[in-house]
């Protein structure tokens, strides 16, 4: 298959739109000459195989952005495995096997970065998927997250169908979850120190020993990978997307103090646990198709903490 593709009059669907990656894929898309057709969660559970089934064979969409799944950080993973593998196998499923079923010319399905080894060798490369144990606080999400990558595959092989799988780093941006306790390490760490903040509390706790190195993306530069992709890319093999921008969770928190303005102090519980020692991957392989990260992580974080002053902050005043 040509990986020369065009969205060009292409009818297209984002699945889980009302995400922050889905959101961002459609702001993107809104400067390609494409139609985008619309299923919300309140109008289609994806986790209903007849549901999706038919959905897709009556709205026949040429392209599906596969952006719907079930997410939350290291505490949400761990007290709810099943329901991490569950569901998100469900989605994977029902939208692939539904895409294949209806012809669709092309489907591109967001994996993550933590389906690789917790032990990776660093930066992680595609071909190291499967050489090793995963982390264990979040085995539930990877492993659905590597079902839906290897149906991609599969599918591409023995049906030859235009399925690709991308792996996208940690992500971050408007329309992120904001939850001290079930989000991920950004908006969580956002959301304490701006608590604190207006409660005038004099420290900030926060889990694990600060040590772990973590890479982030803004998601409107993953927005701008996918569409590269969409056109440019037609492989079975998985793709990373990173910003290759590594910081401590320490330097993370430090650096979203200072941009709040809070002026208590940041602790750390080492009794809870840190998860990935350290999870940079290797962007090689796309920034040779042309695509490179563009947002510094500092000025991202500042866009970021803008949007939820405006859109989550206000809404509770």
């Amino acid at each position: 298959m040509s990986p020369n593709f065009s969205l060009k009059n292409k009818t297209v669907w984002v699945a889980g739109e009302t995400g922050m990656v889905g959101r961002a894929m459609l702001r993107r898309l809104e400067n390609e000459d494409c139609r985008i057709i619309s299923a919300p969660h309140a109008a289609l559970d994806l986790t209903n195989q007849q549901q999706t089934y038919g959905w897709i064979e009556t709205y026949n969409p040429d392209v599906i952005v596969m952006a719907a799944a079930k997410v939350g950080g290291i505490g949400a993973n761990a007290a709810a495995p099943a329901s991490f593998l569950h569901e998100n196998v469900a989605m994977a499923q029902n939208v692939i096997h539904g895409a294949y079923y209806a012809k669709v010319q092309k489907l591109i399905y967001l994996g993550s970065s933590c389906i690789y080894p917790k032990m990776a060798t660093q930066p992680i490369k595609e071909e190291a998927l499967l050489t090793g144990a995963l982390e264990p606080t979040n085995e539930g999400y990877a492993l659905a997250k590597i079902t839906g990558l290897k149906l991609c595959q599969f599918y591409r092989q023995q049906y030859g169908c235009d399925f690709i799988s991308v792996m996208p780093t940690n992500l971050y941006g408007a329309y992120d979850h904001f939850d001290e306790n079930k989000s991920h390490v950004i908006p969580a760490i956002m959301m304490k120190i701006h608590m604190a903040q207006i409660a005038q509390k004099d420290n900030v706790v926060l889990w694990g020993t600060g040590a772990p190195l973590r890479e982030f993306l803004h998601v409107d530069d993953l927005a701008k990978a996918l569409v590269h992709l969409l056109k440019n890319y037609s492989d079975g093999a998985p793709i990373n997307i990173g910003s290759g921008q590594e910081i401590s969770i320490a330097d993370l928190a430090m650096m979203l103090k200072d941009i709040i303005g809070y002026d208590g102090i940041i602790e750390f519980d080492t009794s809870k646990p840190d998860g990935t020692p350290r999870k940079l991957l290797d962007s090689s392989k796309i920034n040779d198709l042309g695509w490179k990260a563009q947002t510094l992580l500092k000025q991202g974080l500042e866009r970021s903490y803008d949007w939820f002053q405006k859109n989550v902050i206000a809404k509770e005043r």
